[in-house]
């Protein structure tokens, strides 16, 4: 499984609706098994800059592939880009649960 989180600022406080809008539409592309989009709670004790947050699962780097080639992935792109500042993104192979209990 590839876990795919992505953090955005806005670039005015009066954009992060419209950013969590767009960026729903990323929600109407079949190739996720889990996708959610969420407002940044900010309480981390340490940096609190992140505005909006995509958090999505895919079962192979190929839906990954084809989540990011689909027209809506495009669109989404075109109505959020313009009102953020900064998009940091990580993808990431999630360890099996074996995996975890061992290294735990």
């Amino acid at each position: 499984m590839i876990r795919h989180i992505v953090f955005f600022t806005a670039a005015a406080a009066d954009n992060v609706d419209a950013i969590v809008e767009g960026l729903q539409l990323l929600g109407q592309i079949p190739h996720s098994s889990h996708f959610e989009v969420s407002r940044n709670a900010r309480v981390d004790q340490i940096a609190n800059e992140i505005d909006v947050v995509v958090y999505a699962e895919f079962a192979d780097e190929a839906a990954l592939a084809a989540y990011k080639a689909h027209p809506t992935y495009a669109e989404a792109t075109r109505r959020v880009r313009p009102l953020r500042e900064l998009r940091f993104a990580a993808d990431f192979a999630a360890a099996e649960p074996e995996a975890i209990r061992r290294s735990a």
